[in-house]
């Protein structure tokens, strides 16, 4: 084992171990609370919930102090070397609004041009733009604003588009259906999101490191979220410039060279994916037969399998993308990553795969599974209360004097403040050093970038059991056996009445009040403990509905609104030059 594979695993070996102290730490304290009347098997099933929620969440702070320790440099290769590569972006499209991801492309494009006349290098960068379009209305003004794509960019023989008859395999049949047909002619492939926005800098420094290093397999960007208006859609933004970038530090500290793929932004050597990521559907009907959903991560673990490499490179910047603006939409993206990783459960058997990548598909599933946990610990405390003999206050007999067992207090409040710095003491850090370094000045300086993180805060907790009822919900539908498909992705104003918010979340409306009445009756001493986490319930229509109204003021403030990238401004100028000859145009049209 060389010295770095050996460093590597260390790092690892000391987050799960980490993780693990937390976890025991917590359960040993539990038990010693629960011990005061004696142990019964709802301490000891609580206990066990307990240990498996907190490991889950110490890996998560592990892994923001792994990325504040550390900071995010480029690998060795030359930023200046000629390229020689052929790279094509690839756009899959579903039902998406060609003006807004045509213009994305174009705007891509002339950034590309920009960038190689700058460095006065040759680049041969084409556009493939794959429709998996099922409405056929969508589908013309595709091929309409196509030609004025190439047109515009005088792209003939540089852009391309087709649409497929049959959409079999979602995205990922998309994506192979293209590699297939086309990939010998390329040497890498930039796959997007249709939401998806690149500088034409970092799509010229990507293909450099690629060349740079021949087993490189494939190379993930770190997108930041840009154009929320909503309170929802700015806090996840501001969470995703502020936070992400040391959570995704420690997440690439701890992959090495078995990296994270996720679906978009990231650059693939077509040959290494041609050879190693054919995915054939699994035996059985959806959700956990079919076509593989989330194909991003069996991607990254078979390219690993080959022997390629597969790097997040987190130094990279000039990638972004876009978010969901409410809670609803964000529940039914959700809906489709939760079917989706635990369907890797037919998967993490897979002969070959790398021992990181099964723990990848684990982490995947437990994402997804450890509301389950946190459910059944409110459960079974609850039934703990009502079905538990209350303290004997007399043990021995004929004695006159009451004995009172010694108070617990403390250790349950330890408990409860160690759970959840675990989830805020992470953020304040990062909050911390941002200051420091100065960092929080592109985020309209300490002061306010403190603020946002306290707002974040306050929103993440209010919106987490709204979500968390979303999330259990995800869950059963798919051990039930029920299949979410792949829904069209909501854009634009995600605005939502609060009738909107109700319908959407009655039933969690219904959950919660059950909830703190059934606590109130069986078990009040928990009610208080409990009424964070039923009062958003009871509200959820309530926080569905003000979160997804457009933020003013100076909250959750990132660089890219403070100081826009430049491919986001030339996008803003693409975008507002097209709408204008769309609307001439159909003002022709009507006049004619």
């Amino acid at each position: 084992m060389t010295n770095d594979r050996a460093r590597l695993w260390a790092l690892r070996g000391s987050a799960v171990a980490l993780s693990l102290l937390a976890g025991f730490g917590a359960f040993i304290l539990f038990l010693q609370f629960g011990d005061q009347n004696g142990l019964d098997v709802y301490d000891i099933t609580r206990a066990v919930l307990i240990l498996i929620s907190t490991l889950w969440l110490a890996w998560g702070a592990v892994q923001a102090l792994i990325g504040l320790s550390t900071r995010a440099t480029p690998p060795v290769y030359d930023p200046d070397a000629p390229i020689t590569s052929r790279t094509v972006v690839l756009m899959p499209v579903y039902n998406e609004d060609p003006l807004y991801t045509f213009s994305r492309l174009a705007a891509m494009d002339a950034s590309v041009t920009a960038a190689a006349q700058a460095s006065n290098t040759e680049v041969n960068v084409h556009f493939a733009i794959l429709s998996d379009t099922r409405n056929d209305l969508t589908a013309r003004r595709e091929e309409q604003l196509f030609a004025d794509l190439v047109k515009e960019r005088k792209g003939l023989g540089r852009f391309f588009y087709r649409r497929r008859e049959n959409n079999i395999g979602k995205k990922a049949g998309n994506i192979e259906d293209f590699i297939t047909r086309s990939g010998a002619a390329y040497d890498f492939a930039l796959i997007l999101d249709a939401d998806s926005l690149m500088e034409g800098e970092t799509i010229l420094q990507m293909a450099r490191r690629m060349e740079a290093e021949p087993r490189l397999g494939l190379l993930q960007t770190l997108p930041k979220v840009v154009r929320a208006r909503s309170h929802f859609g700015r806090a996840m933004q501001f969470s995703a410039a502020f936070f992400s970038p040391v959570f995704a530090r420690g997440l690439a500290m701890m992959q090495g060279r078995t990296g994270p793929f996720w679906g978009h932004n990231a650059m693939v050597r077509t040959r290494a994916f041609a050879e190693s990521c054919g995915l054939p559907a699994l035996r059985g009907k959806p959700p956990f037969g079919g076509h593989v959903m989330s194909h991003d991560y069996v991607e990254a673990a078979l390219l690993a399998r080959a022997g390629w490499i597969v790097r997040l490179d987190d130094d990279l910047q000039g990638s972004f993308e876009e978010g969901p603006e409410n809670i609803v939409d964000h529940a039914k993206r959700d809906r489709r990553w939760c079917q989706g990783n635990l369907q890797h459960t037919r998967i993490i058997g897979a002969p070959g795969l790398r021992l990181w990548s099964r723990f990848v598909f684990a982490q995947g599933i437990m994402a997804y599974i450890a509301p389950l946990f946190w459910l059944g610990f409110i459960l079974c405390s609850i039934a703990a209360s009502t079905f538990t003999a209350p303290p004997n206050y007399f043990p021995e007999p004929n004695w006159p004097f009451p004995y009172f067992p010694p108070s617990e207090a403390s250790k349950a409040i330890g408990l409860a403040i160690g759970i959840f710095g675990l989830l805020l003491v992470p953020k304040l850090l990062i909050a911390g050093r941002a200051a420091k370094d100065g960092t929080a000045d592109d985020f309209g300086g300490p002061a306010r970038a403190f603020w946002s993180t306290l707002g974040e805060l306050l929103l993440s907790s209010l919106n987490a059991p709204v979500l968390l009822m979303f999330a259990t919900r995800s869950v059963i539908q798919v051990l039930l056996g029920a299949d979410g498909g792949w829904p069209t992705n909501n854009r634009g104003d995600g605005r939502l009445t609060l009738g909107d918010g109700l319908r959407a979340s009655w039933w969690i409306t219904l959950i919660g009040i059950v909830g703190l009445w059934a606590t109130w009756v069986f078990a009040p001493g928990l009610f208080l403990w409990l009424l964070p986490v039923g009062l958003p319930m009871i509200l959820a229509p309530v926080l569905i509905s003000l979160t997804s109204r457009g933020a003013g003021g100076r909250l959750f403030g990132v660089p890219s609104e403070y100081s826009p990238a430049p491919i986001l401004r030339l996008h803003d100028q693409v975008l507002a030059d097209w709408s204008a000859r769309l609307d001439a145009r159909a003002e022709e049209k009507h006049s004619a």
